[in-house]
């Protein structure tokens, strides 16, 4: 009984020192204050992205109970993004027609669900036209839901651009008809009438340092190099543009993934985080894979016109939560900071239909330093080279002592 009892107490303190050794990988941590509850969420603040891991997989919960034990809470990383969800309705062309206005589509909708989105595909590659989109109950009273809505198709060498989606107020109508104006007859080739919900996500806008603007009058672009505060997780960009004539420009949008050293001072690597095009028909904001970044570049490509007057830039991210499981009573910590840790496995992430819906917020201390264990460096046998000369010439007399006497004897 001693002997097990001898064993066991070795295995809780070798598991106790390798718990407490992985929470010293990490180089930050913070009090987690508030729990009174088996799962709680936690919110990322903006501070902690500068010193974690680009893939944020350093992250862990580890707890330190009245015995000294440390545990490690499992966890769920979520970020809180728009959710879409596109419903299609059927609907048949029940007319077509044209007059001095233009030309006519009428569409019977079968079922009598709410509709927000008219998704338009032609034939024609490059147009540039007006309509009106009307809505009825009986084909006797019709009624405006968008007047004079401009779509657009551009197809070239350079580019590929269409913007052919209507977006309205929800309506519920069992006709719609849509008037195409111009001389020339647009051929549908699809047609698609759709219930579009989004249910907006939770974002951070992001103070913006300095914006360098430069004119690339050769290649014919508009360089925009944008600093922010602080080095945060980004998945959006706005650009506004003061200009009030119609416009259409590629852009591509990068960011400093690293810098490198040279005799001409430092070199910034950029990776694309989207291309689009900035033009006057849409919101100009250009969503993609949030990404760890502190600097970004825009690059607006002018072709032979004039350069356009930004009027402001809006960088914004989404919020970064953390749904955790706690499972015995103990004092935790949020623990970060280590660019080679590997992303931890947890089984809660095979569950997730299990997660209370609704979950109280955890508030976080201030970030500490986490104190490393010095290794004691072993000092070498000797330190003095002379104590080593000594020994080996005592070594050289006492083999030379036993030839002699050997051969001596012989």
């Amino acid at each position: 009984m001693k002997l097990k009892a001898k064993i066991s107490t070795f295995l809780l303190l070798l598991f106790s020192s390798y718990s407490f050794g992985q929470m010293q990988q990490n180089n930050y941590k913070r009090e987690l204050q508030g729990i009174n509850n088996t799962w709680h969420k936690v919110i990322l603040p903006e501070e902690i992205f500068e010193k974690v891991a680009p893939n944020l997989n350093d992250i862990r919960i580890y707890g330190i109970t009245s015995k000294n034990d440390t545990l490690e809470a499992s966890y769920l990383l979520q970020t809180k993004t728009e959710k879409l969800i596109n419903k299609e309705v059927n609907f048949k062309i029940i007319n077509s027609s044209h007059n001095k206005n233009g030309y006519y589509f009428t569409f019977e909708v079968v079922s009598r669900k709410t509709i927000n989105q008219l998704k338009l595909n032609f034939k024609q590659l490059n147009f540039n036209w007006k309509l009106n989109l009307e809505g009825s109950q009986n084909q006797l009273q019709w009624f405006t839901i968008i007047n004079d809505y401009r779509i657009l198709s551009i197809t070239n060498k350079e580019t590929n651009y269409q913007f052919t989606k209507l977006n309205f107020p929800s309506s519920k109508y069992h006709y719609l008809r849509l008037l195409i104006k111009g001389k020339e007859k647009p051929e549908l080739s699809n047609v698609k009438i759709t219930s579009h919900e989004i249910y907006n996500g939770s974002y951070n806008t992001y103070s913006i340092e300095k914006i360098k603007k430069v004119q690339k009058k050769e290649q014919k672009v508009t360089i925009l190099e944008i600093d922010l505060k602080s080095t945060v997780p980004v998945s959006s960009v706005k650009i506004k543009v003061k200009n009030t004539f119609d416009y259409y420009r590629p852009i591509t949008i990068q960011y400093v993934s690293d810098s490198v050293k040279s005799e001409m001072g430092w070199i910034s690597n950029y990776q694309t985080l989207t291309r689009g095009t900035l033009n006057s028909f849409e919101k100009n904001e250009f969503k993609f894979k949030s990404r760890i970044l502190k600097k970004i570049k825009i690059t607006i490509y002018n072709s032979d016109n004039s350069p356009l007057t930004i009027d402001t830039i809006t960088v914004k991210g989404y919020i970064h939560q953390l749904i955790v499981r706690f499972t015995k009573p103990a004092k935790y910590f949020l623990t970060y900071g280590n660019k080679k840790a590997s992303k931890p496995n947890y089984d809660i992430e095979r569950f997730i239909s299990k997660i209370p819906d609704t979950l109280a917020l955890l508030n976080l201390g201030k970030e500490q330093l986490i104190i490393k264990k010095k290794i004691q460096e072993r000092k070498p046998l000797f330190i003095n080279k002379n104590w080593l000369w000594a020994i080996m010439f005592v070594i050289i007399v006492l083999l030379g002592w036993f030839s002699v006497k050997m051969i001596k004897s012989n």
